[in-house]
């Protein structure tokens, strides 16, 4: 069985009050603000070893041109997490084109590939610190899903 909050407190400040591992807390604190969440949080994590056992954080978002969704999975092993994240957004005025496009112009360097008629984009940094795979939802509305996977030591 797992503990569920669904109220709106931080993310990293319910991790607290729900004894997450610290180590786990601090990174997800800082992806919190990296992300800027401030949305309906949830929370799950194990009643009875919430720092030894992994946990869901969840936090959902709505903007005058669409949503978000964040995830992250910590999952706790001594002194150090495993951080693994999701973050969707579907964008209601902006094509996929459009996006990729504005992602090139902050970094040149990024690679794209396109598949199925451009339906499809996967956008990587060189170093491979995560992935976004923008979806075709019509002309001008596109989903980004951003993830990455953070091990110790990293």
């Amino acid at each position: 069985m797992l503990s569920l909050n669904t109220f709106a407190s931080a993310l990293s400040d319910d991790a607290i009050q729900r004894g997450i591992n610290e180590t786990c807390t601090s990174y997800l604190s800082q992806i919190e603000k990296s992300y800027n969440l401030n949305g309906l949080n949830i929370t799950f994590a194990h009643p009875e070893s919430p720092s030894l056992l992994p946990s869901l954080h969840i936090s959902s978002q709505k903007y005058n041109n669409g949503s978000s969704i964040f995830s992250a999975t910590l999952t706790p092993d001594g002194d150090y997490c495993y951080l693994s994240t999701v973050l969707v957004t579907s964008v209601n005025n902006q094509s996929c084109s459009e996006i990729s496009q504005l992602k090139l112009g902050v970094n040149p360097e990024l690679q794209v590939s396109s598949y199925a008629e451009g339906d499809f984009t996967i956008i990587t940094p060189k170093d491979n610190s995560y992935q976004i795979i923008l979806t075709t939802q019509g002309e001008t509305s596109c989903s980004m899903t951003e993830t990455r996977m953070v091990w110790p030591g990293r």
